[in-house]
């Protein structure tokens, strides 16, 4: 396969890195930092919002999608052009945004009717209206589906009680997207629906979590008699399962593309140029060198597995299970780059903020890795699906695959 851009790949490039330079300031220096967070930053926001408006305008915020919905129905590879090329200005990093536009609204597009598109995937790709994901749940661990959030239908209209917990983003979303169990009689798989509702109605009540880190980008859900009409359900009732598949398999191509949350091997040889060991400079120790050589080497097949992912989607394919790879490893990778970082720079690899080495980024890396193998699936449940639905092995032993969700001992 040849890596280099073709014709039409490298006019689109030149009109992108144009138009960015007459829209955007390029980065004077590339360096590892905790970046601003949008979400509790007002000023911040604000710019993102404005960014993002800019980009849906000209068709660049989402660009495989159609015109009209932020895109110009381009191609994978002129996204991730597009990517490459953004990445070298000072402008926001849109994370206020992807949890909406990496995972709801595309699958919003897949299973709502045109009105319900025509509502609601503009406002998001320009930045005016905020998603989040709502699934996890506090007793249901790893297992989506052993959720208990009822939806419980009296004429057109659902009634909603339960709660969700580590939904990144809820506190400043605008909509979000449910999943909820509308029937206990049937295995537990199949008693479930999907649903999309706004945040800000009577009945939702958000409370976020005081992360390790200080952050606050996780909250738990409390539901009381929400009431959502009939109009708002994703797909057929009893399909949320399949719906919900969906959104995870964007997910986790959303998590593994993002590489790490920015932290890679570039950072850490940018540390190892800067750092002085008891025998040189670390960049010239041999097993710095070894440890940067490997994830090189991990970083690149990352790499290649998400643009064989992408491949599929300019195909019109949905994301499938390869996609669970890209997450694992990258999840993974920021945890190993981020302690090697922090065992470097010795006591200073304790510190954080603006007087640490790379700004702490490496150690609010750290702080945050383990969430991140948490988010879209757990290591353990990544790895069965690899096992099983990639490599073709045999399924693993589950005792309540047939058996009625409300016949499924507590806790199980």
């Amino acid at each position: 396969m040849d890596f280099e851009d073709s014709p039409e790949e490298a006019q689109f490039r030149a009109e992108a890195r144009a138009w960015l330079e007459g829209h955007a300031k390029p980065k004077i220096k590339r360096e590892a930092s905790d970046p601003l967070d949008e979400r509790s930053d007002p000023a911040a926001m604000k710019r993102a919002r404005e960014w993002q408006k800019i980009k849906a305008d000209k068709g660049y915020a989402r660009i495989t999608w159609p015109k009209g919905m932020g895109g110009i129905g381009g191609t994978p590879m002129q996204a991730i052009i597009f990517g490459q090329e953004e990445s070298k200005f000072d402008v926001p990093a849109g994370s206020a945004f992807a949890i909406g536009l990496g995972m709801c609204i595309p699958t919003v597009m897949a299973y709502c009717n045109d009105a319900v598109k025509a509502r609601y995937v503009k406002p998001a790709v320009e930045g005016a209206e905020i998603w989040c994901q709502l699934f996890s749940e506090p007793a249901g661990g790893s297992d989506v589906a052993a959720l208990k959030t009822r939806a419980v239908k009296d004429g057109d209209t659902w009634t909603i009680n339960g709660s969700k917990i580590w939904t990144t983003g809820a506190q400043f979303s605008d909509y979000g997207l449910l999943l909820t169990r509308t029937d206990p009689n049937v295995p537990k798989h199949k008693g479930l629906t999907m649903f999309y509702l706004s945040m800000k109605q009577p009945g939702v009540d958000v409370r976020p979590i005081k992360q390790a880190s200080g952050a606050s980008g996780f909250n738990e859900i409390f539901f009381t008699d929400v009431k959502i009409p009939d109009s708002q359900r994703v797909g057929e009732v009893g399909q949320g399962w399949q719906v919900a598949l969906t959104t995870l398999m964007h997910e986790r191509l959303a998590v593994g593309g993002g590489q790490g949350g920015g932290l890679d091997v570039a950072q850490l040889m940018q540390l190892a140029r800067t750092l002085e060991l008891e025998d040189g400079p670390a960049i010239k120790n041999a097993a710095v060198r070894e440890k940067i050589a490997d994830w090189y080497v991990r970083s690149a097949g990352l790499k290649y597995t998400t643009l064989r992912t992408m491949t599929a989607l300019s195909r019109g394919q949905q994301p499938g299970p390869e996609a669970s790879i890209a997450k694992i490893v990258v999840a993974s990778k920021l945890q190993d780059i981020s302690a090697f970082a922090m065992e470097l720079e010795g006591e200073a690899g304790v510190a954080t903020g603006e007087d640490a080495p790379m700004h702490g980024a490496f150690q609010m890396g750290w702080l945050s890795a383990p969430g991140l193998r948490i988010a879209g699936g757990t290591d353990e449940i990544l790895r069965n699906i690899i096992a099983e639905r990639v490599l073709g092995l045999p399924q693993d032993v589950r005792v309540d695959k047939d058996v009625p969700f409300n016949k499924v001992p507590a806790g199980k």
